[in-house]
């Protein structure tokens, strides 16, 4: 586990990005441009002490585009923390691990390995107010694709779930930050889990168009049922979760700290919805990357107190270019 020190009477600020997505010769033109400017007003913005990225940082193979993202992250001289997405991981294991050969390189990247039984990247930052733990950050990596059997019998290739030998790797994960006193933890992966179809479900007002839901904070009043009424963003695509449930949800209640998950993976998704005392949540899109709206654009600041209460919220990088 790596350690990070929180300022006393300071709030830890997180600044997440996901799904940068550029090619090698993105970096050169106006997506790079694009991107460097977004994060560059997120970092004045915020002035994180940590950055963490949910994923599709780039497409599997593409190793100068791990070393194109690798040196301008690590160029802010901040620490930061990646886990893998679908498209970094579509090319198998050796692929993945030879980009991530690349991002721990770096002076600051936090990234680490753990059990490749597992993935590659699943890991813990711990975050400490004057020697006391007081939150930790559970990182997971998703995978790619499964295989799925339908009722019928047919075969598909859907976007993968936490394989099954996680559940006891994340359980651990919890009851040892459980041990040195920690009461809440956050979770960050990229591809969502299942119960993300429940939580959107239960929260939006039959009523509403999910198309029609404004895109900004402050400006969804009358969208959520009650009970949801802390619920923000947008569901504009489909949930490209596993096609079934796999019980991790059920996990995370019984662990009882993890009180916030964030994934990435669907572009133009952007709620964080409070499901059984859980946020889950996405990160904004960050750039121009692969598919977007340019009116969904930016990070997700997260900010950590000094009990471990972790609260977030979004900020747009808008640019009439």
């Amino acid at each position: 586990m790596k350690v990070l020190q929180k300022q006393k009477d300071k709030k830890f600020t997180v600044l997440h990005l996901t799904d940068t997505h550029l090619y090698h010769d993105e970096w050169i033109g106006e997506k790079g441009e694009h991107l460097k400017k977004t994060v560059n007003y997120l970092v004045e913005q915020s002035k994180p002490d940590l950055i963490t990225i949910s994923g599709d940082l780039a497409w599997a193979g593409q190793y100068d585009s791990y070393e194109d993202f690798a040196n301008w992250i690590d160029s802010y001289g901040i620490p930061w923390a990646p886990v893998f997405g679908n498209h970094d991981d579509q090319d198998g294991y050796e692929a993945v691990a030879k980009a991530a050969k690349i991002l721990e390189a770096k002076s600051t990247c936090l990234l680490e390995q753990g059990d490749p039984a597992l993935g590659y990247g699943n890991y813990v930052i711990g975050i400490e107010e004057e020697g006391k733990p007081v939150h930790g950050i559970i990182m997971m990596d998703s995978h790619a694709n499964k295989l799925w059997v339908d009722a019928e019998g047919k075969e598909h290739n859907p976007y993968a779930e936490l394989y099954p030998e996680q559940f006891p790797w994340y359980r651990q994960q919890v009851e040892e930050l459980k041990a040195q006193g920690v009461r809440e933890t956050s979770l960050i992966m990229h591809i969502p889990i299942y119960t993300y179809h429940d939580a959107i479900k239960a929260a939006l007002k039959a009523d509403v168009d999910p198309k029609e839901i404004p895109f900004y904070n402050g400006e969804q009043d009358g969208c959520w049922n009650p009970g949801y009424e802390d619920s923000f963003g947008v569901y504009r695509e489909g949930i490209c979760s596993y096609p079934v449930d796999n019980g991790f949800f059920e996990e995370i209640l019984a662990g009882g700290t993890t009180k916030t998950v964030i994934c990435g993976h669907d572009h133009v998704n952007t709620f964080a919805v409070p499901y059984k005392g859980v946020r889950l949540a996405y990160g904004l899109k960050t750039g121009r990357g692969s598919y977007h709206d340019d009116r969904i654009n930016g990070g997700t600041i997260l900010t950590i107190d000094s009990d471990g209460k972790l609260e977030m919220e979004h900020c747009f990088y808008l640019t009439e270019e």
